[in-house]
């Protein structure tokens, strides 16, 4: 499954999902992960209507977005876009986030990442 995170140093989830001008991709699985690409918005419209669209329509092959703020409205956006969005503490190490993932693939999903997956393999 493709996993995204709003980062500004490739590093760590530290930026809201609608003012987030980088988001690294990986693919994860129960045997490990791998980056996939950055997708940048360098060009962040002002209306916030579009803003959060594109967003998601360069965002909609991934199950799962990690970022440390979203709006209500963005939030129900990527939602019924079947990405599912988490709010992490700032500085949350993306490395921590992605072994943490692989050991629940390995063992026992908790059930918002079940559904992640069920709906993954439905894309």
């Amino acid at each position: 499954m493709r996993v995204g995170f709003a980062t500004t140093n490739l590093i760590t989830v530290d930026d809201h999902f609608g003012y987030a001008k980088t988001v690294a991709v990986y693919e994860v699985n129960e045997n490990g992960y791998e980056f996939i690409e950055l997708r940048n918005f360098t060009e962040i419209p002002n209306d916030e209507y579009e803003k959060i669209n594109n967003k998601i329509e360069a965002l909609k092959d991934c199950s799962i977005i990690y970022v440390v703020a979203i709006g209500g409205t963005a939030a129900a956006k990527v939602v019924k876009a079947k990405i599912h969005p988490v709010k992490v503490k700032e500085n949350t190490a993306i490395k921590n986030i992605l072994d943490e993932m692989v050991e629940k693939l390995k063992t026992n999903p908790p059930p918002w990442l079940k559904k992640a997956l069920i709906q993954e393999k439905q894309i």
